[in-house]
């Protein structure tokens, strides 16, 4: 376990072996040292805060489900600038898990088992081995998505790229052939 916390700066194994039928709440509040690794794991100047509020509970026969929120204060750098930018993350949690050894787990999910998932809802189970599962790193999967990846300050804009400058110059003789074949239709 201390090995996989290495990995994943917000790792916490959440046992699932018998999981109460209304779900086990997980709260996670990263330390300072947890939001530093998150920083530099997801290219972010700092995470000034990092919290999880999860509900681990039983899903079909052998599965569990887990869902929640994701919340975090952080610092970018604006991508034109390179200033500071401070960005709020929110994100909805959601993570199907199967049994690796359960007939679902080892057919596969194309393997001729029936299992119905919302196309708006989570994504596919995924599978686990052992009695617990890493909802840390799950939350922080979600993390991941709710940061922007090209942040700006509000009112500057990117410089004038190569292609629009050559979008102003005067076509050739290739282009003005080709405008003529169109205008024909």
């Amino acid at each position: 376990m201390h090995e996989e916390q290495d990995k994943r700066p917000v790792s916490f194994k959440a046992s699932v072996a018998r999981l109460p039928q209304k779900g086990m709440p997980v709260l996670i509040d990263a330390d300072a040292r947890q939001r530093q690794a998150l920083a530099e794991a997801h290219g972010l100047v700092s995470v000034e805060r990092f919290h999880a509020e999860l509900l681990v509970a039983p899903w079909k026969r052998n599965g569990v489900k887990v869902s929640g929120h994701v919340e975090a204060d952080i610092t970018q750098e604006c991508v034109v600038t390179l200033d500071p930018l401070q960005a709020k993350i929110d994100e909805t949690v959601e993570g199907l898990f199967l049994p690796e050894d359960s007939k679902l787990g080892r057919l596969g999910f194309d393997g001729g088992g029936e299992i119905h998932i919302d196309a708006e809802g989570p994504d596919s189970p995924e599978t686990f081995s052992g009695d617990s599962i890493d909802v840390g790193a799950l939350a922080e999967e979600f993390f991941g998505l709710g940061i922007d990846p090209y942040p700006r300050k509000a009112g500057v804009s990117l410089p004038r790229r190569v292609e629009d400058e050559h979008a102003a110059q005067p076509e050739g003789p290739l282009q003005e052939k080709l405008r003529r074949l169109s205008r024909k239709d």
